[in-house]
């Protein structure tokens, strides 16, 4: 007798929806790579000049440089600021490998430092407590579309001759008193994964400086070390962006304060229909800080069997992210184990990021609140 097959669930909300905004901007998306294919223009030139100059502005920063990927936007700007082997910087363990990767093949020691129960950014105190004598950097990491709390860890930046390199990479739009993400630190990287607030087609990164030099030296890295063809003052990269992502990237950069907006939209409703559920805990947003919700995460009680329960109901959600990096086992060679940093691995078992993207509904949301209410019911 034929073995039963169990259907899978239908879905009922996607985790994110990656169709409907390139349906709705198809005819230009298209026209874009026509363009390109008419011009044979495929690897900088006018697109990625263009893009950067409209990304920098839209950040308020004096210049961006485009790049291959939000990993080679992080390595290129730690590596504009001269760190070397031996070299220690601080930053958090809950956070994607891309953060720290990078810090260690631009030749550093990672020194983890917790983060704040309520956002889950780094703590300024454990990172003030944390600066040791081999200390030359500071990574927070702007997490979920929240930026870290920048104030202190400026002062302490100033205080004691450190740089601050802002992974932003989730946080397109977030300010933090009044000031964009990526504009407050000595550089600020960027990743346009498609998932990502504003993405690309593909992939696609940036970095922002204030500071032309540091500009200049990563367009040197990600140009092979190149200062003008054929001339290499040192090796580097090929880590640039093509034409094609930069066209792209510019026509969806004229929609990203809308689809921020329509985020905080849907943060709200959430906001609203799970206030009072017991075993919930939803996101804190600091004063002075606009969140961006590039996702929506909550911390659950009995996360795992949530999780499952929405599965069933065709809902999809992530986890972002499971095992802290600290925990990781390309990093047992930092000697840190379980208990290490209590909050980060307090998160990391009952975080949970549910459906979010800026056409996500009202009545979508709807059915996500029903089926959680529903689990903590039974």
């Amino acid at each position: 007798m034929p073995r039963s097959l169990t259907a899978a669930p239908k879905t009922t909300v996607p985790f994110l929806d990656l169709v409907a905004p390139h349906r709705a901007l198809e005819a230009e998306l298209v026209t874009a790579f026509r363009r390109a294919l008419e011009s044979a223009s495929f690897v900088g030139g006018v697109e990625v000049a263009a893009f950067e100059r409209e990304f920098a502005a839209f950040i308020g920063s004096p210049g961006a440089v485009a790049v291959n990927s939000g990993t080679d936007a992080l390595r290129f700007a730690y590596q504009a600021l001269g760190v070397r082997p031996g070299d220690e910087v601080i930053t958090v363990p809950n956070t994607f490998i891309a953060t720290t990767e990078a810090l260690s093949q631009a030749g550093a020691t990672i020194r983890f430092v917790e983060v704040r129960e309520d956002t889950l950014t780094i703590d300024p105190e454990a990172a003030a407590a944390a600066v040791g004598p081999r200390t030359v950097g500071i990574v927070p990491v702007h997490l979920y579309g929240q930026m870290a709390e920048m104030a202190p860890l400026l002062d302490l930046a100033a205080q004691r001759g450190l740089w601050i390199v802002e992974d932003a990479a989730q946080a397109h739009g977030a300010s933090d008193q009044g000031r964009h993400a990526g504009t407050q630190g000595a550089l600020g990287a960027f990743s346009f994964y498609p998932g990502k607030n504003l993405g690309a087609c593909g992939e696609g990164g940036a970095v922002v400086a204030p500071s032309e030099a540091h500009r200049a030296t990563v367009r040197r890295l990600r140009e092979h070390g190149q200062s003008s063809k054929y001339v290499h003052e040192t090796e580097g990269y090929n880590g640039r962006m093509d034409a094609i992502q930069a066209a792209f990237l510019r026509i969806k950069l004229r929609h990203l304060s809308e689809w921020n907006a329509a985020r905080r939209r849907a943060a709200e409703l959430y906001r609203k229909a799970l206030v009072d559920v017991p075993g919930v805990r939803l996101p804190v947003e600091r004063p002075g800080a606009v969140h961006v919700y590039h996702l929506f995460v909550i911390r659950a009680e009995r996360r795992d069997a949530l999780q499952q329960h929405l599965a069933a109901r065709g809902i999809g959600t992530g986890l972002h992210y499971p095992v802290p990096l600290h925990l990781q086992a390309a990093y047992s060679g930092l000697g840190l184990g379980a208990g290490s940093f209590p909050v980060t691995e307090a998160a990391a078992r009952d975080i949970l990021s549910l459906p979010m993207f800026p056409e996500l509904t009202a009545d979508q949301i709807g059915i996500v609140a029903d089926a959680i209410r529903e689990f903590y019911r039974s």
